[in-house]
């Protein structure tokens, strides 16, 4: 996997185009970019699960799931399948998001994006917290624009997982799971005008889910995942001439999976195809990559495939061969790529996110820092806020990043963070106790707590450099001041709790992050700038 170029460029949008205008770090969009071989699977997408794609005259939009993260739902855009920008988000607005209470693994599911109509519309399941007497709702938003701003979200009440929106002579459709229902939609799409029906069960009968609409040459074809999202995850296809059936399952299903236990990419399902201006055909589809066959560190990610129609009119993706690969399981090698962050004043970075909606005036961002709002509860809270993350981008990499700190008072901290979730991640962080400054470090694993106290000092400094690196499951701490001198260091041997299958708590669905943290019972801001992050193949 290479991430051969990531670079920040400023939006050239208003801002009085933003629906969250009067919010300062939601003024406009920040791009990110990633460069990439199309031959190299998956293509840079590390935490980007369960795609959706549309192109659109000779523009590719694609969405991914983002749970409980903010901003919601990431946009990315390309000309040619090769070359992806993040160019906005279906939800920007923190009053909008509704993540506040949610617990990892929840929010905002498997997103679809269509347009119809010069407008762009995006749907997805919004995911409650077990125990309650709702547990799903489908979230739809629209804009004229494909970065948007979006409409504020309406709601569906229809249970289900994995929306979809079909679009057919002025008349919308939404399908989702079980199997693949179907229910007409208002004109807006903001309705539910139909009662659902039963279109496929699926080819398997197991989990099927994830349902895709195409007309094509005279045959609607429905796309189904099925098998659940782990190793045993595919892609099938069943067809039929008339929208409401009956349909008839593909003799070569399942028409992708991956049968080989050792390859280097698993769990392949969750697919949509798309047709590009040429007229090929691909299928872009979830995957997911095991460190040391074992790990899902990178989370659930993209993969692309071509596809190819057979003589009597079936898709097939990648000769039914499985996933292609030109990588062998990610090991340390030649330095890739180093690449520094650049921050633009009112401009959200489209790379960074926080767990769950940021509190009021947390993020302000300014030209080259970012200034942050210390958590006014520690890390493993629901009520924990304004964590600054960005994803972790490979299994080999070095990050860096500056903070400068007030006076610290006593019980308050702030310094790096490797993060999964509220029940998985490292602390490495700068405190305060009644007497001295320390660095210490905290894992959080499941429910239990493991504090190291590296280093006490007998001054606190103004600024420091956290550091962190990471060869597979081994990581490294540092911390040095401005000049290079090193204060301390610490290295885990095993952090794979850092990972999906890391710990046997919640639902876990996403990826591996770091960024800065702090927590104190008094709030205090901090800046952090020169962050640099160094990826390996």
């Amino acid at each position: 996997m290479t991430t051969a170029e990531t670079h920040w460029q400023h939006c050239r949008k208003s801002s009085t185009d933003c629906a969250a205008r009067d919010i300062p770090f939601c003024r406009c969009s920040t791009k990110v970019k990633w460069s990439i071989n199309l031959n190299e699977n998956p293509p840079g997408f590390f935490f980007f699960p369960d795609p959706s794609i549309i192109r659109v005259n000779d523009d590719y939009y694609m969405v991914n799931s983002s749970f409980i993260f903010f901003p919601c739902i990431p946009i990315s855009h390309s000309k040619d399948l090769v070359h992806w920008q993040i160019i906005g988000h279906a939800v920007m607005n923190p009053a909008w998001s509704q993540l506040g209470t949610l617990e990892s693994g929840r929010g905002y599911w498997a997103p679809d994006i269509s347009y119809d109509g010069g407008r762009f519309y995006i749907t997805a399941t919004y995911r409650h917290n077990d125990g309650g007497a709702i547990l799903r709702r489908q979230m739809v938003v629209s804009s004229e624009r494909p970065e948007g701003p979006y409409s504020e979200p309406v709601f569906i009440e229809e249970d289900g997982i994995d929306p979809s929106i079909f679009h057919e002579n002025g008349r919308h459709y939404m399908l989702l799971n079980r199997g693949a229902r179907i229910f007409e939609l208002s004109n807006d799409c903001t309705e539910k005008i139909s009662d659902a029906s039963l279109l496929y069960y699926g080819f398997q009968k197991h989990a099927p889910e994830g349902p895709h609409l195409l007309k094509k040459d005279g045959w609607y074809y429905l796309f189904l995942a099925e098998g659940g999202t782990g190793d045993g995850h595919r892609i099938t296809v069943s067809r039929s001439r008339e929208l409401f059936g009956i349909y008839e399952p593909c003799p070569y299903n399942p028409i992708i999976r991956q049968n080989d236990p050792k390859a280097p990419i698993q769990r392949c399902g969750h697919g949509k195809p798309v047709q590009t201006q040429d007229g090929r055909w691909y299928m872009v589809y979830l995957c997911g990559r095991k460190l040391n066959g074992k790990y899902t560190m990178l989370g659930r990610e993209t993969a692309l495939d071509e596809i190819r129609w057979t003589p009597d009119g079936w898709p097939v993706v990648n000769e039914l061969r499985g996933p292609s690969s030109l990588a062998l399981m990610p090991l340390k090698k030649e330095l890739e790529e180093s690449n520094e962050t650049v921050f633009r004043k009112g401009i959200w970075p489209a790379a960074w996110m926080t767990p769950r909606e940021p509190q009021d005036n947390a993020v302000t961002v300014y030209d080259g820092y970012v200034q942050l709002l210390s958590s006014p509860a520690p890390f493993h809270s629901l009520q924990s806020r304004n964590l600054f993350l960005h994803r972790q981008e490979s299994f080999c990499f070095e990050a860096s990043l500056t903070l400068d700190l007030p006076a610290l008072k006593p019980e308050q901290e702030a310094g790096l963070v490797c993060y999964y979730d509220e029940n998985s991640y490292v602390s490495f962080m700068v405190k305060k106790d009644l007497s001295d400054c320390m660095c210490v470090l905290e894992e959080r694993i499941a429910k239990e707590n493991r504090f190291h106290e590296i280093q006490r000092f007998e001054n606190q400094l103004s600024s420091y450099v956290f550091k962190v690196e990471t060869d597979g499951l081994k990581r490294t701490f540092i911390l040095t001041d401005e000049n290079g001198t090193e204060l301390c260091r610490h290295t885990l041997e095993n952090v794979s709790y850092l990972s999906n299958e890391g710990v046997s708590l919640n639902k876990r669905f996403t990826g591996a992050l770091f960024g800065a943290g702090a927590y104190g019972r008094e709030a205090f801001t901090y800046q952090m700038r020169d962050v640099i992050i160094t990826t390996h193949d």
